[in-house]
């Protein structure tokens, strides 16, 4: 029974290199499939510009006939150019517990790597931190988040078998939604509506968010340049990004701080969570799917974060209580009961201290490995 690792070159590889998380996790109770329809966008260089800066390779392994495993390798040159790096990326890599597939996936990965001149190979983790980063090595019985790896319990020791150690570790907090607005939060957000000069912007309707989809971006680029495997995005990948998620958006989870002179100064994006409704749709959205998603973000209790950023002057200025009490607002109006953080660096300390002082407690942990080549 030879293993053999192939391309991804055709259509039919493109589907069986998509679908075939779905047999691995057959069993596993918390796994979130993707949304397919967007996995097949996401794959198209057509569509998702990340491409355009990045050389890429998709991989099977591959044993009498029938795909066994997976992974994509990614040299982010943006990335790399502004940090002055050689690194590669290993992505959406996938198995069943067998040493033998692992290491031949990554070595192949690795070795691609090594033509294209890199000196180092890290992740799970893609064209950006916005797309799902890191294996899970905490947390395996927690309720599971659109746009996060939902690995098994045995990559952890797969990859360091593969020669693999720890690179950085990413947190998500389970946060309690109170009943009433938290003290420390009501003081600060007083004062901000006082003194500041700043507005909160809230919506009802998905079409009155267009024209603050740059403005965001924007902001995130200039806030999140030292984050750890981000990369600026171009107006295409704001568009390609906007149109990825805007359809499974609730615009009343979505609130945005504007200054004096009407510029955003901050804002947050939560999202009733879903991904109880996308495993009950398998992932796909039609014939019904579509419906017992739009089910589960109608009565889900669980609201995750995923962006938001404040401008740095405005930094110290109680942005952060003003959009945390109007989120909060609006969850104890939904009916929430509690919060999921999505993922937040173990050096992103500031963040951190916003969590832990609302009464945030680490529930997940998700690992990025690194190799030297």
């Amino acid at each position: 029974m030879t293993l053999q690792i192939k391309e991804v070159h055709s259509k039919k590889d493109l589907k069986e290199f998509i679908y075939l998380p779905e047999r691995i996790h057959r069993h596993h109770h918390n796994w979130v499939p993707p949304l397919y329809i967007d996995e097949w966008d996401f794959y198209n260089p057509e569509k998702n510009s990340a491409f355009h800066h990045s050389d890429t390779v998709m991989l099977l392994a591959v044993r009498e006939n029938k795909p066994v495993g997976r992974i994509m390798g990614i040299i982010n040159h943006k990335y790399n150019k502004t940090h002055n790096e050689s690194h590669a990326r290993f992505f959406n890599m996938e198995c069943w517990e067998e040493p033998e597939v692992a290491y031949a996936l990554t070595a192949a990965v690795e070795n691609w790597a090594r033509h294209h001149g890199m000196t180092k190979i890290i992740g799970p983790l893609g064209f950006s931190d916005k797309d799902p980063q890191g294996f899970m090595i905490e947390g395996f019985d927690k309720p599971m988040v659109v746009a996060t790896n939902c690995s098994l319990p045995y990559m952890p020791d797969l990859i360091e078998k593969c020669g693999y150690a720890r690179e950085v570790d990413l947190f998500s907090y389970r946060l309690e939604i109170p009943d009433g607005i938290p003290e420390i939060y009501s003081s600060i957000y007083k004062r901000a509506n006082l003194n500041g000069g700043f507005t909160i912007k809230e919506f009802t309707a998905k079409k009155e968010l267009r024209k603050f989809i740059r403005p965001v971006f924007q902001l995130i680029n200039e806030t999140y340049a030292d984050i750890y495997g981000f990369a600026e995005l171009e107006n295409e990948e704001m568009d390609y990004m906007a149109d990825r998620y805007m359809y499974i958006l609730n615009p009343k989870f979505i609130k945005i701080v504007l200054d004096r002179e009407n510029k955003i100064a901050a804002f947050v994006i939560g999202m009733p969570e879903m991904a109880g409704g996308i495993r009950k749709a398998k992932g796909r959205l039609f014939p019904f799917g579509f419906l017992k998603i739009l089910w589960e973000s109608k009565t889900t209790k669980m609201l995750t974060l995923y962006l938001g950023a404040i401008k740095e002057k405005y930094r110290n200025s109680g942005l952060d209580a003003l959009l945390g009490i109007k989120m909060l607002d609006t969850a104890k109006k939904e009916k929430m009961t509690f919060i999921d953080s999505h993922l937040v660096l173990e050096s992103n300390i500031r963040m951190r201290r916003e969590y832990e002082k609302l009464g945030g407690v680490v529930y997940k942990k998700y690992r990025i490995y690194q190799k030297a080549l």
